[in-house]
């Protein structure tokens, strides 16, 4: 078994990405923003010909167009080009989107194929197009839209912060994130539930993986009113908010007293949980003991798997691993689509991990002989760095103490225990607490604007 030890307390690197650019995903970094500052002077562009950016003060980009690209030449030296098509379909007016519910207006047919602006405006607000359609048509983006949109060639440099994570480890011990319940449970001046607690809660969740509620009171009842306040719960085969002991009243190794290694809940789901919500309301000791509570940052262990073991890290990030659950009468749950154990964006970004040797299926189906090897070596790899010295955060709950996790990042177990044991919990949509989070983020405006603009973060 590893025992590793980190320096560091935390690591904050800005992504875990795919292999061939792991060497990144463990250096400690900063975001790059490109400015957007101007002083405000609009200026036109002659279609086909770029501006002499080095005639004009402050750092408006050069723009140029033809009949099927349009150009932008950042101040650093940068060039990206979006096809006409892609901006016209991204119009953001009136006529092609609908300013309420923030959906598109015109259908694909819609669109000429040989759209093309016949006129370009730039200034600080950002880069403004009237089209070649038979009647005025005149479309506005955003720098930020533009830099964050970049696809010929991506801006490889430019970060959002609402993707960064803080890595950890065992040593996270010394000050895990917390918050109280009497702030959630606090009213603002409209009388309604402190939205800036719950968005406190939420960015502890989504930095660090998970986060304790302090002080609620051990009733099922009040556990579930602070749940709620947080997200809508979600309906499964368990219930929505269960309340159980180890009584194996569901044939799942959680209804037991035996020890649980670390895991994430539900791969058995297409769309697995999002949140994992636990509180222990009573384990009275004596007579009973153990159940300590088990906490691993499986995209700190998958850091460490990307840069020792690039192929393995690869080969979890490739084959899709089936699952089920058929323990309890009347359900047979088996993902119609199996996903690899660690999922990532379209940017190659780690965004899942799906981890529960449990619940695993029989392997194999359409892989080949060495594939079978190489995945049971990987597997190997990284349930040693889950289970090593370093990577283990063991903590004893107590009755008053809720525990919210992000089953799609941090992995939870627990000892073996003995003497009567009463848990409660519920699990949350991915998709829901996000979404609250992104919109208590944009009310309350206390994150970086290129987060705070959901009409374009969002919606576009």
């Amino acid at each position: 078994m590893i025992r590793q030890r980190i320096p560091q307390l935390f690591l904050r690197p800005q992504q875990i990405l795919l292999p061939a650019l792991a060497p990144r995903s463990c250096r400690i970094t900063t975001s790059r923003r490109i400015s957007a500052e101007s002083d405000g002077i609009a200026s036109n562009a002659r279609i086909g010909k770029p501006q002499d950016i080095s005639s004009r003060p402050g750092n408006i980009p050069t723009i140029s167009s033809d009949e099927s690209k349009t150009k932008v030449s950042w101040p650093d030296g940068r060039e990206t080009t979006f096809d006409n098509y892609f901006l016209f379909d991204h119009c953001r007016c009136p006529r092609c989107f609908h300013q309420q519910t923030k959906q598109r207006l015109k259908t694909m047919s819609e669109i000429p194929t040989d759209i093309h602006p016949t006129s370009v405006e730039v200034d600080k607000t950002g880069v403004h197009l009237t089209w070649s359609t038979s009647d005025l048509h005149k479309s506005s983006f955003p720098l930020e839209f533009l830099r964050r949109s970049a696809y010929d060639p991506p801006l490889a440099s430019y970060r959002d912060e609402k993707e960064s994570r803080i890595l950890w480890n065992s040593q996270i011990a010394q000050s895990p994130p917390t918050v109280r319940y009497d702030e959630i449970m606090s009213t603002e001046k409209d009388g309604q539930t402190s939205g800036r607690a719950i968005l406190k809660l939420l960015n502890r969740v989504h930095d660090f993986g998970f986060c304790f509620i302090h002080d609620v009171p051990a009733t099922g009842e009040q556990t579930k009113e602070v749940i709620e306040k947080v997200a809508p719960i979600r309906n499964t085969h368990y219930g929505g908010f269960w309340q159980f002991t180890a009584d194996l009243s569901h044939g799942d190794l959680a209804y037991s007293n035996e020890g649980l290694p670390a895991h994430t809940d539900t791969t058995y789901f297409t769309d697995p949980a999002g949140l994992q919500i636990f509180h222990l309301l009573s384990h009275p000791s004596p007579p009973g003991t153990g159940g300590t509570t088990l906490l691993v940052d499986g995209f700190y262990t998958a850091s460490l798997l990307s840069t020792l073991y690039p192929t393995s890290y690869s080969l979890l990030s490739r084959l899709r691993v089936p699952a089920h659950a058929s323990g309890t009468e009347g359900t047979m749950l088996r993902p119609p689509i199996s996903q690899p154990s660690l999922r990532h964006d379209e940017k190659g970004q780690l965004v899942q991990v799906r981890w529960n040797n449990e619940d695993r299926g029989v392997l194999g189906q359409g892989w080949t002989p060495d594939e079978i090897k190489g995945w049971y070596q990987a597997a190997r790899r990284y349930d040693e760095l889950n289970r090593s010295e370093d990577a283990e955060y063991w903590v004893q709950l107590h009755p008053g103490t809720v525990l919210v996790i992000d089953n799609w990042r941090v992995m939870h177990g627990r000892s073996a225990f003995t003497g009567s044991r009463t848990m409660c919990g519920a699990y949350v949509g991915a998709d829901d607490w996000l979404s609250r989070r992104a919109a208590l983020t944009k009310k309350y405006e206390i994150r970086k604007k290129s987060i705070l603009d959901e009409d374009w973060s969002l919606g576009w």
